[in-house]
């Protein structure tokens, strides 16, 4: 359940002054909640992979889907976040799972720490990050299209994508 806290500000103020409050947005990785406890004012549907993570949020979101966000299909959503979400998940899955994203959203946020290597944690498989190597060049090699959103740090970066 770890989460950087580095650029959130920007990117909830970059929310609220671009999204409007009946928008439809999903929360990808939600976790624990960290996007909709920072943005209760709008109402968000979540896709967690880690039941006992879904377990906790489950009156925070109007739905939360279960499962790997790869599988999951959807119409539309205004916004989409992906907070700390590619880096666990292989390049050509993250890849197929982002074009989809930008296919049904009108806009993206992707937050992404850089070279970091981390293992299971809290007795969750999905903790794993199979994508230790992201720097700021290797994620614009890898998932082109995208803008810096909250400028980048040593190890951080969000991203945003308008499709």
């Amino acid at each position: 359940m770890a989460s950087y806290d580095y650029g959130k500000d920007t990117v909830c103020n970059w929310i609220r002054q671009n999204i409007p409050k009946d928008a439809t947005i999903l929360d990808v990785g939600a976790c624990d909640g960290k996007w909709k406890h920072l943005l209760p004012e709008y109402d968000m549907d979540a896709c967690e992979i880690f039941q006992p993570n879904a377990d906790i949020i489950e009156d925070l979101y109007s739905y939360i889907f279960v499962g790997d966000i790869h599988d999951y299909r959807y119409d539309h959503y205004d916004l989409v976040i992906f907070g700390d979400v590619i880096e666990h998940m292989e390049v050509d899955r993250a890849q197929e799972t982002l074009e989809y994203a930008k296919a049904h959203s009108s806009y993206m946020i992707v937050g992404v720490p850089f070279e970091y290597q981390q293992g299971e944690l809290y007795g969750n498989k999905y903790e794993v990050h199979l994508q230790p190597d992201l720097t700021f060049d290797i994620f614009n090699q890898r998932y082109p299209g995208f803008c810096v959103l909250a400028h980048p740090v040593k190890d951080y970066c969000y991203f945003l994508n308008m499709t």
